[in-house]
């Protein structure tokens, strides 16, 4: 029997590494121009009912920094998106090649019509959520910018805020990168077999996690069939082993004459 593949863990550490890294480098930039800004506009001195000048001035450096941190993280997300969907296809390509040679089946992959449009659904997820890391961070910022203004609160207020926004979002990040190598990895594995030929696989539950689903874990070891998924009646539809949000379950292909 063929062994599952699992989600490749320094994969994943790159791809968070990469996001987290460029959070850090936003967080960085917002504070600094954040506090050049508030010194700069006052809002602590400034009398009751005078305070258009400090919002103007906040604003406009809240939109300056939108704009330069949505271009980066739109590059990051061409690249990173690229480099991801790349290499868990040929990680995924390289494993299930070796274990078919060894058990005596001799494949050569292509990139066919069916492998494409599964690649660039992954890369397509992944540009996404890259881009919405910047976009949520900011909005974020800009509400809490505003309400230290409105309310009265000082830098030092509006700067612990801004530290626990960034907690937040590389929380996100984090998930992100776990849960895409989950789902990326489980996508392009379910296209390959089912170019191979192979229909049938067995559901593997991988015991992970702090909440695991138990619907997961009773279906464990159970027979499925590939081109459709199993519907655990929960009102998401069919799913396949990693495709679920947090989902960390796995997939043994089962091949005809390979398990005999």
């Amino acid at each position: 029997m063929l062994k599952p593949i699992r989600p490749a863990a320094p994969i994943r550490a790159r791809y968070e590494a990469r996001l987290t890294a460029m959070i850090d480098d936003m967080h960085a930039s917002i504070l600094h121009w954040i506090t050049a800004a508030w010194n700069k506009a006052d809002p602590e001195t400034t009398l009751y009912g005078q305070d258009e000048a400090p919002v103007k001035v906040l604003k406009s450096m809240m939109s300056q920094l939108g704009r330069q941190w949505s271009d980066r993280f739109d590059e990051l997300a061409d690249s990173l998106a690229d480099y991801f969907s790349k290499a868990v296809l040929a990680r995924n390509d390289r494993a299930l090649a070796e274990m078919l040679r060894k058990g005596g089946f001799s494949v050569r992959f292509k990139m066919t019509k069916a492998m494409r449009q599964s690649y660039d659904a992954v890369r397509a997820e992944n540009v996404g959520l890259i881009r919405s890391i910047a976009a949520q961070h900011l909005g974020q910022v800009d509400t809490l910018v505003m309400q230290s203004v409105s309310q009265g609160r000082d830098l030092a207020t509006l700067t612990k805020a801004l530290h626990r926004q960034l907690g937040v979002t590389k929380r996100r990040a984090a998930f992100i990168a776990l849960d895409q190598n989950n789902k990326a990895t489980a996508v392009l594995q379910k296209s390959r077999h089912i170019e191979l030929g192979i229909t049938k696989a067995k559901w593997l539950h991988s015991a992970g996690g702090k909440t695991p689903r138990p619907e997961h874990k009773a279906f464990s070891g159970k027979v499925y069939d590939i081109r459709e998924g199993h519907d655990f009646g929960d009102g998401n539809g069919p799913v396949w082993p990693g495709t679920a949000i947090n989902c960390r379950c796995v997939s043994v292909p089962i091949v005809p004459g390979f398990d005999d």
